[in-house]
């Protein structure tokens, strides 16, 4: 669905409701030129060069499917209409992409299309236990030869499933109601409150929620917490009440569960009964309440002095510059093409990335989203998140014109399927063109200036998962490099202030409220790079800056030894992972190994830390606890792999359910296997990948209530060009204008050569750039300024909606932002609810 924009007004119309505020955009500079109209310059018809073999399914592919599955697989006992885990159903129905070995003859071979599959996950119980289990259906279109097979070959731990801990999601909310309830003359002593079973969100009353830990010999410990629900904002996370309940959960019947202990203040109580009889006693200490109020509203209302006008804006008068298949999702912009797909899980990768024709990346996408907490109390000390899990894609809801993105972006739905039908979130992708505040380019030469505007082309989501909002923007610039950016927001995942003055409070986090304390988290969040650098065959290097000392026979006799720097290259020959090097001082390249430029350097790209808060982190926290082996990819900043179709992910959403023993594991991905390719006696090709991570080592303070900023929690990598080409190719798609300055030796402009008379200016056919010019002319009366690229002529009329986008348009539901359980057990929906 694309935002549809108001019928233009007429110019007078215009003129008095504009007055003002966009003068200068309605009026020409030019006296003498007329106003156009905005947006008025019609699209051409374009087509992407091959099919988008990644596309997600449509809704007849997955209906087609589900149908297949049902009439195929009757040993499977599927229900249509899943009430828990405990029913056999088909959960998630997706694009299963095909292998770059039958995908890469296709794109760069004229070969025939890859075969066409889906991936399915089913909910099976196997005697009495329930599991999520992998499967594809193929190929599509369904037909005689179609056939449904377990998915194997993908997951190195050697099976396709994963045991479900959890059998109704329903049930053990249920179970921590009642459980609340048992304790109500506890809480309305301590909080003033108790839990409403008929209405449990109700703004004066109290939730518990758990945090699950699996244990070895099976089954898992539940630690329970209170809650208060928050009113308006969603900010339940910033209001945790300091009771906590330890559940014996080993039992996969929830019927023989137990409460355990309890804590509070950094007091543990053996029971309920001793919590209670020690609430009455004379050396019980009680913390503050944590109240929710106006300190977590997101907005102010009120108005204010400064904020009487609107700000500025950012406008496209003449629509978009680039090109844009939207049935194939393929974008063309200043040599850069590339295509677009989605996953529920991850959600948007790109593919076959090309710049000026040729191969720069077969498949760049995000692969988990990982958070990690630490704190000495029982919900903080052992919490984590794996969004994968509750889905990345199917969490990136509908973007704000205007503010997620420009007004005149371009925007594109997501679709996913699961439970047997399909949901569709309308304008959940924006793609734009932006100028920067800042150049690419700019001198100020001995008689001229020269100045080259920054455009470049952002892809961009907002993927909400619970607490936390993450914008993600793949960013495409004029000069070949490319970035990828993650900008995180929302409320913190907060920890209840005790009032225990032992111990040392700031160990973990903050006091940034009455009863509320911020805690320490890493975020971690991995991508994947299979960088085909011209070509598919490459090679890493570290090329370092290190210092020498050395003897130049030019420096004798003065001076016997110099002390300098050099570049020492080394090759990265085996598997590893590298963390970004301390002062800068090395640069990680990937260069092809048969390609060089009209200098005789290797193509290649350099891979480094880009415009967010520092370098890019990893994960602090060593052999964690919490994740076992799930995460081996946090423990650096990026890893260089073979690549191998058996290995398409670094993650998959299910490890969430089994972190000790994931589905995959990546540390038997980066076993240090060979990196060197050409000889006799190795089948490797030279084709790498990359792992990178994004993210941040977040200290929450007072500044992040009520929710954190965006512009202090932005992490990125960038993918430079490193001699790829012969020079800048930014100069053939920049716009931007050379100035002369004044003066009597003030030069000519770039192909000309000035001769002292305007009228006897002659054209230098090698088009080169006469700097000063010749002696005893006159640099008086000349035009001063020389563009290159088109400018605006022609005065513009600003449509309303260009500047503040009429909202009536934005369609999302609020039963559509399902909230998350905050162990990540997830959507209720996730397990047939």
């Amino acid at each position: 669905m694309e935002f549809k924009g108001r019928a233009a007004v007429n110019l007078l119309t215009s003129a008095f409701v504009l007055i003002g505020v966009v003068a200068f955009l309605i009026f020409s500079l030019r006296p003498e030129a007329s106003s156009v109209e905005y947006g008025s310059r019609q699209r051409k018809a374009f087509a992407a060069p091959k099919h988008n073999v990644w596309a997600e399914l449509s809704e007849y592919e997955a209906a087609e499917v589900n149908d297949f599955i049902i009439k195929q697989a009757t040993d499977f006992n599927l229900t249509l209409h899943p009430k828990s885990v405990q029913d056999n159903f088909i959960f998630m129905v997706e694009t299963s992409k095909p292998n770059k070995t039958d995908t890469a003859p296709y794109l760069y071979d004229d070969a025939p299309i890859p075969e066409r599959w889906a991936k399915v996950t089913i909910s099976q119980t196997f005697e009495g236990d329930p599991y999520m289990v992998y499967y594809m259906a193929g190929p599509l279109p369904i037909s005689k030869e179609s056939r449904l097979l377990p998915l194997e070959w993908m997951f190195n731990s050697g099976r396709n499933y994963v045991a479900n801990p959890i059998q109704s999601y329903d049930i053990i909310l249920d179970f921590a109601l009642s459980m609340a309830e048992n304790v109500s003359d506890i809480t309305r002593k301590l909080f003033g409150a108790t839990v409403n079973r008929q209405d449990p969100s109700d703004p004066h009353g109290l939730l518990a929620f758990p945090r699950g830990s699996r244990i070895e010999t099976g089954g898992m410990v539940l630690w329970m917490q209170f809650y208060r629900p928050g009113m308006g904002s969603g900010a339940r996370t910033l209001l945790p009440q300091g009771i906590y309940a330890k559940v014996d959960a080993t039992s996969a019947n929830i019927a023989k569960w137990t409460v355990g202990e309890w804590y509070y203040n950094g007091v543990i109580y053996a029971n309920e009964h001793e919590f209670r009889a020690a609430l009455d006693g004379p050396d019980f200490v009680r913390t503050p309440a944590n109240i929710d109020g106006s300190w977590t509203d997101t907005e102010d209302f009120g108005d204010y002095p400064d904020r009487d006008l609107p700000p500025p804006v950012s406008v496209q008068p003449y629509g978009p510059r680039y090109k844009l298949d939207r049935k194939e999702r393929f974008v063309s912009w200043f040599g850069f093409e590339f295509y677009v797909t989605t996953a529920q899980a991850t959600g948007i990768s790109l593919f076959d990335i090309r710049f000026k024709g040729e191969r720069v990346m077969y498949e760049l996408g995000l692969q988990e989203a990982m958070a990690h907490y630490a704190g000495d109390d029982p919900m903080q000390g052992g919490l984590e998140f794996m969004d994968s899990f509750f889905g990345m894609g199917k969490n990136m809801f509908e973007l704000v014109p205007g503010y997620d993105c420009p007004a005149y972006a371009d925007y594109l739905d997501s679709e996913w399927h699961q439970a047997y039908k399909t949901h569709n979130t309308p304008n959940s992708i924006c793609i734009f063109e932006y100028t920067a505040d800042h150049l690419l380019s700019r001198h100020t030469a001995q008689y001229s200036v020269t100045a080259s505007r920054n455009t470049f082309l952002t892809i961009r989501s907002v993927s909400t998962v619970g607490n936390y909002d993450y914008t993600i923007d793949y960013i495409f610039y004029m000069d070949g490099t490319l970035e990828v950016k993650v900008r995180a927001s929302g409320f913190i995942f907060a920890a209840f202030y005790t009032a225990n003055n032992t111990k040392s409070e700031d160990e973990y986090g903050h006091r940034i409220h009455d009863a509320l304390s911020s805690s320490i988290h890493d975020h971690v969040l991995n991508w994947k790079a299979d960088l085909d650098v011209a070509g598919p065959t490459n090679d890493m290097v570290r090329m370092a800056i290190e210092p020498i000392t050395k003897t130049y026979e030019w420096d004798q006799p003065e001076q016997p030894a110099r002390n300098t720097m050099h570049l020492v290259e080394y090759p990265v020959t085996e598997e590893t992972g590298l963390d970004w090097p301390a002062n800068s001082g090395e640069f990680y390249i990937v260069y092809s190994s048969d390609e060089k430029n009209a200098w005789g350097e290797r193509k290649g790209y350099r891979i480094t830390s880009g415009t967010g808060m520092g370098s890019t982190p990893h994960l602090t926290i060593l052999n964690s606890t919490t994740l076992g082996e799930s995460a081996r990819y946090a423990e650096h900043d990026l890893w260089v792999l073979r690549r191998k179709d058996t290995e398409p992910r670094s993650a998959d959403p299910l490890m969430y359910l089994a972190p000790h023993d994931p589905i995959i594991e990546f540390s038997k991905m980066a076993n240090h296997e060979s990196l060197e390719h050409g000889a006799p006696d190795t089948s490797y090709d030279g084709d790498l990948v990359v792992y990178f991570n994004l993210g941040a080592h977040h200290v929450p303070h007072s500044g992040d209530i009520p929710n954190t900023l965006m512009h202090t929690s932005s992490s990125s990598v960038m993918f430079v060009p490193h001699n790829f080409a012969d020079s800048d190719p930014s100069r053939q798609s920049v716009q931007g204008v050379r100035l002369q300055l004044q003066g009597k030796k003030s030069g000519g402009f770039a192909g000309e050569w000035f001769t002292g008379d305007e009228s006897k200016t002659l054209l230098r056919h090698d088009n080169g750039d006469l700097r000063s010019r010749s002696e005893g002319g006159s640099g008086q009366g000349k035009t001063t300024a020389r563009y290159f690229g088109a400018t605006y002529e022609k005065g513009v009329q600003v449509p309303l909606e260009a500047l503040e986008p009429d909202m009536r348009g934005y369609v999302s539901h609020s039963n559509a932002v399902s909230e998350l359980n905050f162990t990540g057990f997830g959507r209720g929906e996730a397990f047939g609810g």
